[in-house]
Parts: C-alpha cells; structure tokens; sequence
C-alpha cells in the first residue's frame, strides 16, 4: 500500500515537472532575460533593432545558408548569430522566423543559395592533421513580401547586428528618401565612398546649386566650397533652410596643401550664412597633440627612406558632445580643420550645440600657415583647451525648423580625405539620419568596438609611470625576502626554544 502510494506521487510530481517545464518552455519564446555584462550590450538585442522588427507587418523570414564544424573563428559566429536570431524571433511577435541550412549537404540548397546570391567561400582547414581548402557557405537572405535582401558572407561577428537591422529596415520602408551633395561652381564633389554608404537607406543624388533645391531632397551636403557663392547658388541656399531644409556642411576656412607645405585662406560668402544662423568658422587651423600619423620620406646619405610621423594639422577627435549624433562615438579623424565658434551674432531663434571637440593639448595656427611636418616650432606649443571643430544649429525659418551641422574640414566628405575614414562614416551616416528624422539607427552603428586606445599621459605622468615601473618590481622582491627570512627565523627560534 505504501508502495503505490508512492508511486502514484512520484508520477503526479513528474507529471507537475513536465507541464512546468513545458509551461516555461512556452512563455520563455516571447519573455525571456539574458544578462550581458559588456561595454555596449553588444549581446543582447538593442533597442533600435526592437523598435524596427515591431514595424515588421507580414511574414519576414530569415534563411541561413551556413557550413557546420567550421574553425572555432567561423563556429563562434554562427553561434552568435543564432543567439542573435532568436532575439528578432522573439520580438518579432510571431511576424519573424529563422532557418539554418548546410548547402554542402544538399545540392538543392546549394543551388538556393546561389539563387540568392549566396556563393560558397574557400577556407584553409585543418582536418585529419592536415591543412585542407574547404568550400563552405556563411551567408544569409531575408524574405519579406515581394522584396529580397541578403548578408552574401557573414565573416565576423563586429557590426553582424547593424547588418541585419539595415537589412529589414531596407525590406519595410518601401520609399526611401532623398539627400543630395551640391554641385558649388562646376567642379562635382568626389564623394564616392560616402555615398556608398549612405546609399543602403537614402537615395543619394547630385545637384546644381544654381538651380532650385527639388521639393523631394531633405538633406543638403555641402563640401570643399574655395570661392564664394554665386547669386542663384546663395538665393537657392537661403531659400532651402527658409522652408525647413536640413544642411550637413564640411567646411574649413584654410585650405591645406601638404606637398607645398602651406595653407590658403578662403574667401567665401559661404560663411556669412553660417554666421547668420549662429556659427563662426575662424580663419585658422586646429592643432591637436592627439592626431594621425602621415608618411614622410627622409635622405639618409643615398637612402631614401619612408617613416610615419605624427602630424598636429590632422587631429583626431575623442572628445563629444552631448547629442544623439555622436553618442557612443569612439573617433572621428580630421584633416586641416578650422575652429568653431557658437557667433554672438546668431539670430534669438537659433540654438547652437558644440558636438565635437579637440584634446586639452590643442593649439590653432593664424596668418602664415606653415605645415611642414618636421622641425615645426608650433608643435611645441600645442597646450591649448580643446577647440570645438563641429556644432549644431536650429534655427525657425519661416515654413520650419531647418538644422545644420558643421564640421570645420572641407575635406569630410572627400574620397581622397575624410571620405576614407571607417570611423568618418559611422558619424556622417549619424548625422544624415539625424537630420532626415530617421533614428533608429544612430546608435546600433555606433555600438560596437571599434578602438579601445590607451588614454594620453602628460610627460610628468609619463615619467613617474617609468619610474614605479623600474623601482616596484626589486622593491616587491625585496619585501617578499625580508617577509621570508622573519618567518624562517621565527620558526628556527620556536624550534630551538621547544628542543634547545
């Protein structure tokens, strides 16, 4: 009896375990919790990606064409991007499903992938202790509607979140919107790579400023004005902010010339705008002690040779404001930039906002402007505050509020300058979808590591870091014999003291 009796409980609380179980099982799909102690969040879900999947409104399937029992490199990224994909699932409110395939099992769905766009990749691997070339597949497509985007290799997990973001976003907005860079004189900008860039969520066109900013583009880009403005090209700028227009302008007020090794001033009634909607580019160059390194070439008797060299006239920028466009940014990098100043003279409607600033170890250059890179005596004098080389503005204009931001290069959005920057597009695509009203995904691009560089000392600090580094190590070693030696003679006095 009592037998039966136990069995009878033993099944009834096994019966409880499995539906409790089930039961979590269940709920887990859609509220579940992971705890994600890294810098950004870069495990877990953000809320940019979540406020795009709840925009999701049919099907959208995710299909992933990628190879098992991969190096550990590979095998970890599709470990990520599986953890990852449960996450759109599970946000996705049902709206949201993901699929893993192994193409090289099935030919059938080798030839789907490659249907897709998703072609098999070589990697060298080491199977049955020898060095193989494997053919393997590491991609994926996403199926929404009518509309087909694909990720054709996935190598590294930096950045795999944004991807796939960008990816739906570009499947449920339908109609992008459109920007332009602005053609001042005759000269076309060359702003290949930025445009590439800006091209996955805008339409991205050219435009004569002499004629009529098109009622459809919402943002105006700006760059490497030398000359001032034409009649129609200034009237036709005026008239795109009265009505609400948004500006984004790279715009120094020195051009630098590294091969003659001076600057020019330019002259520009581009700058009387700026100054009527409450920024002062300065004529002068920001130094910063904070800066990328250039290439020089040096005789030595009959060598010539090549050396990087640290060059002030190029700072690079760690130091934000408070702004959605530069929040979690690590560097923007600058080449012969000018000063920003907040004008006095900005009209009462306009509110300016500092967005970048150089490091405590700045200095500017004014009148002659000498850029050689060697045995330049200004760059011992780099110990300035911080100049602020980007600033927002706000201004009501008549039909709207119109914002711009600007950043003292001219060179920003160039092919052959600032255009080659990675870190550069990450801010410039801020501020485009900043200024275009589009922010979900401001800071998903910004939130993956990028660099982690060691924080500057000052030579004293320096020093004194050298010095602890020489004295610490003999002085712990030291102590540790001395430590010893006490203990050792404590023990021979006991000893003596119990057998003596």
């Amino acid at each position: 009896m009592f037998a039966v009796h136990n069995r009878r409980s033993f099944t009834i609380y096994l019966l409880l375990a499995v539906v409790i179980v089930a039961a979590l099982n269940f709920v887990s799909r859609d509220l579940f919790f992971r705890l994600d102690l890294t810098a950004n969040g870069i495990y877990s879900l953000s809320d940019s990606s979540k406020r795009v999947v709840a925009q999701v409104e049919d099907l959208l399937t995710m299909k992933v064409y990628f190879t098992d029992n991969l190096p550990a490199q590979y095998g970890n990224n599709r470990r990520y991007l599986q953890d990852i994909l449960e996450e759109y699932e599970a946000f996705g409110g049902g709206r949201v499903r993901f699929e893993f395939f192994r193409p090289e099992d099935d030919q059938a769905l080798a030839d789907e992938a490659r249907k897709y766009g998703i072609q098999p990749v070589q990697l060298q691997v080491v199977e049955n202790d020898k060095l193989e070339v494997k053919r393997v597949y590491m991609g994926m497509v996403f199926l929404y509607g009518d509309g087909r985007e694909v990720i054709p290799v996935i190598e590294s997990t930096t950045g795999l979140e944004y991807e796939i973001t960008t990816q739906i976003k570009k499947l449920i907005d339908t109609e992008k919107q459109a920007l332009a860079f602005a053609i001042v004189g005759s000269q076309p900008p060359r702003v290949r790579n930025i445009s590439a860039v800006l091209q996955q969520s805008y339409l991205v066109r050219n435009i004569r400023l002499a004629s009529p900013v098109p009622d459809d583009v919402g943002l105006l880009m700006i760059g490497g004005v030398t000359d001032s403005l034409s009649e129609e090209e200034l009237r036709n700028l005026n008239a795109f902010a009265d009505r609400g227009g948004n500006l984004f302008i790279g715009q120094g007020r020195v051009t630098g010339d590294l091969n003659g090794q001076r600057g020019t001033p330019v002259k520009s009634n581009l700058f009387d705008f700026l100054e009527s909607i409450g920024l002062q580019v300065k004529e002068n160059l920001v130094l910063d002690q904070r800066c990328s390194a250039i290439t020089i070439s040096q005789r030595h008797g009959f060598l010539q040779m090549s050396s990087q060299i640290q060059y002030p006239f190029f700072p690079v920028v760690h130091r934000f404001g408070e702004h959605l466009t530069v929040d979690g940014l690590e560097q923007v990098r600058l080449l012969f930039s000018s000063e920003i100043a907040l004008a006095d003279s900005a009209a009462a409607s306009a509110r300016t906002t500092p967005l970048m600033y150089t490091s405590d170890r700045s200095g500017v250059m004014t009148g002659f402007f000498n850029l050689r890179p060697l045995e330049n005596p200004f760059f011992n004098t780099l110990n300035q505050p911080g100049k602020v080389v980007g600033a927002l503005a706000q201004r009501e204009g008549p039909q709207g509020l119109s914002q711009v931001v600007l950043v003292g290069d001219s060179g920003l959005f160039e092919d052959e300058s600032g255009g080659t920057f990675p870190e550069n597009f990450i801010f410039i695509a801020n501020v485009a979808d900043f200024l275009m009203g589009d922010s979900d995904l401001v800071a998903l691009r910004s939130r993956e590591i990028t660099t982690r560089p060691l924080a500057e000392l000052d030579d004293a600090e320096k020093a004194r870091w050298k010095w602890l580094n020489v004295l610490l190590p003999p002085v712990l070693i030291v102590a540790y014999g001395l430590l010893r030696w006490r203990r050792e003679a404590g023990r021979a006095r006991m000893l003596e003291e119990q057998y003596g």
